[in-house]
């Protein structure tokens, strides 16, 4: 196992691992803990919630991705289309999850995505373990099970909801790996774009076998789904993508173990669900994994980058070449 933080997938782009892209990813997570709000909320049948989220997404980021597109390859746009696929598989799975299953089981189960993302990135993209990395993982691992060990329920009529979100962190992890590799040669809101258009594909198809096509058809069955592709998609997703192309796939896939944390806290302020002592300390050891973790990885040079660098993957190609003149960045710009 390798000390060194600073990464490198093979034939990719280094990863400074950063502190600011770490707090970057958090507040992704924090957005895409959202979701399970807005999918219950939601008057349309899970997988057709899935499909207008996608569909929505689309216009908001083509403003972002516009003038990047011409750069891709066929064999670009064929891996853009396969991370929608994956990410429709994670959606249909996750959304129909909840009518199956218990909130708890359901968060807990479709964010267990280190264990398949952990060993593929080791065979795929040569990416070592710092040496307490597994202990970290494991120590933010416990904490998640101390927060939904309460709620969870592993009962006979759970079990295939608990399967449906099983299955889904299986999804969840092949879009992130795709995505993660896509980083290496372009920008997250092209990365969006093109698996939000695979995914709606997907997510069609799979709302007109089980569910069947759905309308919404007052403000009641609109703003839940207009409030869950803002916050999770054209947020959350960016976000956490952008953070990819900076941070160790490891590093971002323990992070995201932070969602059911966030999610408990979400439920408390909202629903008025109350937090157990335990829940309370399963929470702040979800954090110390976090931070061992993160401990293990030392900040390069990437992390003192300009305001131009930052802004290039997210805003309109305009005004983020306008702010790349104002804001030269001290290092050669990575997408």
């Amino acid at each position: 196992m390798s000390t060194q933080g600073d990464t490198a997938p093979q034939g990719g782009m280094r990863r400074g691992n950063g502190t600011r892209y770490v707090l970057l990813a958090v507040l992704a997570v924090a957005f895409l803990a959202t979701g399970g709000i807005f999918v219950r909320q939601s008057g349309l049948s899970p997988i057709n919630t899935g499909m207008y989220r996608m569909l929505f997404s689309i216009p908001l980021l083509w403003p972002l991705a516009y003038g990047r597109l011409g750069r891709l390859s066929g064999r670009d746009v064929v891996l853009l289309l396969l991370s929608g696929l994956f990410l429709a598989g994670d959606v249909a799975l996750w959304n129909t999850a909840f009518s199956y299953t218990t909130v708890a089981n359901a968060n807990l189960l479709t964010n267990l995505t280190p264990f398949t993302v952990i060993p593929v990135s080791y065979f795929l993209f040569h990416e070592r373990l710092p040496r307490l990395f597994i202990p970290g993982a494991a120590v933010t691992l416990a904490g998640v099970v101390l927060l939904v060990g309460g709620k969870a329920s592993p009962v006979p009529g759970n079990y295939f909801g608990d399967f449906l979100a099983l299955a889904a962190a299986f999804f969840y992890a092949g879009f992130l790996l795709i995505a993660y590799r896509l980083r290496d040669r372009m920008e997250s809101s092209v990365i969006m774009l093109g698996s939000a258009v695979g995914g709606l594909v997907g997510l069609f198809f799979a709302s007109w076998a089980v569910e069947g096509l759905q309308i919404p058809r007052s403000w009641d069955d609109l703003w839940p789904i207009l409030a869950l592709t803002l916050c999770v998609q054209v947020i959350g997703h960016n976000m956490l993508t952008h953070c990819q192309g900076k941070l160790s796939v490891n590093l971002s896939s323990v992070i995201c173990l932070c969602q059911p944390a966030i999610a408990a806290v979400y439920s408390w302020a909202v629903f008025s669900e109350k937090l157990s002592g335990l829940e309370v300390m399963g929470i702040g050891v979800v954090l110390v994994g976090v931070y061992i973790v993160k401990r293990q990885y030392t900040p390069s040079k990437d992390d003192a980058v300009g305001a131009g660098q930052k802004a290039a993957g997210w805003l309109p190609p305009v005004i983020a070449r306008w702010l790349g003149r104002r804001c030269k960045p001290a290092v050669a710009e990575e997408p």
